[in-house]
């Protein structure tokens, strides 16, 4: 019971801490007259994929590297069937040509690049798989490149909508400051008590640490991206969850799995090619539900059958403990 207490009481101060840390933040560079567009690129951003980042670096540091790829292998499958699919049940997505031609194809590049890291049995005979340090520094060098991608197609004025739709809060130098270190506190001390009551209950249940990384850790560290995209359907701009999809996988295994592995290798562990493979191919399906049958629309029964592609990967691997 206190494990939960743990885990639930973690990711409130994780969520907390990500949005006190993003509205202060953001507030000093709008003070800076810094535009709301690079804010909503870089510091917005950087906010909705802090659990992941607290979660997979403190797991790496603690040697519990299967939860810290769980986490991100986990996320990226939960961004693009569950969070996809449910904002499409609320409302159809329109997705833009470019979306289609160069961003979903960055998400596809990003989870093979992952497979091939993850492979060291099978590519190079090697006793183990691990994410080695190099594999860290090669990811961080591709998250640059994406953020260099992202700046360039800002300037030429096909940024997201998502960075336009958030409102900057203005407050008193004082005030950021405060809700910069208090975010900050938050995400720490919440990521070590959400990876002690997560480490805690696998071992009561018997599960391993990668099951429990694959989903309930990715499910708990992707609730703000799950609520930024179903109210943005509600308010009927549906297509913004395709920006904050796209947006936090690449985040997640370039630059998240990137500082993780950086930090400590990781050992892939119980985190197989059967996880790899279903990462690659719900960012393939992301890619055909918006090409096929109404172009470039994702519908409702598209988004259900991606729901249903989530709900049974799960079921699989908690009936396989």
């Amino acid at each position: 019971m206190f494990d939960i207490f743990l885990l639930i009481g973690g990711l409130a101060l994780i969520l907390a801490g990500a949005n006190g840390l993003t509205d202060g933040a953001a507030a000093v560079a709008k003070r800076f007259r810094i535009s709301d567009l690079v804010i909503g690129l870089t510091i917005v951003a950087f906010g909705t994929s802090a659990p992941e980042l607290v979660i997979s670096v403190l797991s790496a540091l603690n040697g519990s590297a299967e939860m810290a790829i769980g986490n991100v292998v986990g996320s990226n499958i939960f961004n693009s069937l569950m969070i996809i699919g449910c904002t499409a049940l609320v409302l159809p997505i329109k997705v833009g040509d470019g979306t289609m031609s160069k961003e979903i194809p960055l998400v596809i590049l990003a989870s093979l690049v992952l497979f091939i890291c993850g492979n060291d049995v099978l590519l190079n005979g090697s006793a183990s798989n691990i994410i080695t340090r190099t594999d860290g520094l090669i990811l961080l060098c591709f998250f640059l490149i994406f953020m260099r991608y992202t700046f360039a197609i800002a300037r030429n004025g096909g940024g997201d909508d998502a960075a336009d739709e958030r409102k900057i809060k203005e407050m008193p130098i004082w005030k950021s400051s405060l809700y910069i270190l208090a975010g900050l506190a938050g995400l720490v001390f919440g990521g070590q008590f959400f990876v002690d009551g997560a480490s805690g209950i696998a071992r009561s249940l018997g599960v391993s640490e990668s099951v429990i990384g694959l989903t309930l850790v990715a499910g708990g560290t992707s609730l703000p991206e799950l609520a930024t995209s179903v109210t943005a359907a509600l308010k009927k701009n549906p297509g913004i969850a395709i920006g904050n999809v796209i947006g936090s996988n690449l985040f997640n295994i370039f630059f998240v799995l990137g500082c993780s592995a950086t930090v400590s290798p990781l050992s892939m562990g119980g985190i197989n090619n059967l996880d790899l493979a279903v990462l690659v191919a719900s960012a393939v399906l992301l890619w055909l539900v918006g090409w096929f049958f109404k172009k470039r629309t994702i519908t409702r029964a598209e988004g259900a059958l991606m729901v249903a592609c989530y709900v049974a990967y799960t079921t699989y691997l908690i009936a396989q403990q």
